[in-house]
């Protein structure tokens, strides 16, 4: 069964780089560890969607960092070992299941208590769990749900819980001590003036409290390498 290898995703969002292409973007932030890409362009389709996927895939495979295509299934399945990312109100996830099969990594978005155990039910390795802070991108999903919900989530269910929304390197480590396996970003990453530092700063940020949360990631069968 595929297992998330690292605690960082780094979302992906082509009109947050300040003018920089995606790739030169993604090359540094790759500079700094291992971390898994989530390729979420909403406005591409088809080719120019897939071209982009190749690219990208070029960049992880190196690097042994893993690669997870938002909401098309058709594209991760072109790709050798893509995994994919659904939005909440996506394909129920057993469907997304049988079609990838159980060798490709599958998340979720949710943003409830409910939503996760249904993820996990349904058949998903990881769920990423938001918004947990105030932050702009994410203001359709409703008032951010705080760390008491984010904890609740990471008891409630034996997957990893990947929090988003408002992170910074300090909030990294409170959400790893509320029980978070990691962390997403976008705009902490992909929007800073020095990209190979910043993800530097929220990957020690995350593997800092580590040994204090080893016991929760043991019993949820994690097996993180970053």
């Amino acid at each position: 069964m595929p297992s998330l290898e690292s605690r960082l995703i780094l979302v992906t969002d082509r009109q947050r780089t300040k003018g920089r292409s995606l790739v030169s973007v993604l090359r540094q932030a790759l500079k700094a560890g291992k971390l898994a890409i989530q390729l979420r362009e909403r406005d591409l389709h088809g080719k120019d969607m897939l071209a982009l996927a190749e690219e990208i895939d070029q960049l992880v495979r190196p690097c042994g960092s893993q690669l997870l295509i938002n909401d098309r299934l058709d594209v991760a399945l072109s790709l050798d070992q893509a995994g994919a990312h659904l939005r909440s109100d996506s394909l129920p996830i057993s469907m997304a299941r049988r079609v990838l099969g159980g060798q490709r990594l599958l998340g979720v978005s949710v943003h409830s208590v409910r939503e996760a155990v249904e993820a996990e039910a349904g058949g998903a390795d990881y769920v990423v769990l938001g918004p947990i802070y105030e932050t702009p991108s994410k203001q359709i999903y409703g008032p951010p749900l705080g760390l008491p919900i984010l904890e609740e989530v990471a008891r409630r269910v034996h997957l990893p819980v990947i929090g988003i929304g408002g992170v910074t390197a300090a909030r990294a480590r409170d959400m790893r001590l509320a029980g978070a396996f990691g962390i997403a970003v976008i705009t902490a990453v992909l929007g800073a003036d020095d990209v190979e530092a910043a993800t530097r700063g929220l990957l020690d940020a995350v593997r800092s409290v580590s040994s204090s949360t080893s016991a929760a990631d043991s019993t949820r069968g994690n097996r993180p390498s970053s």
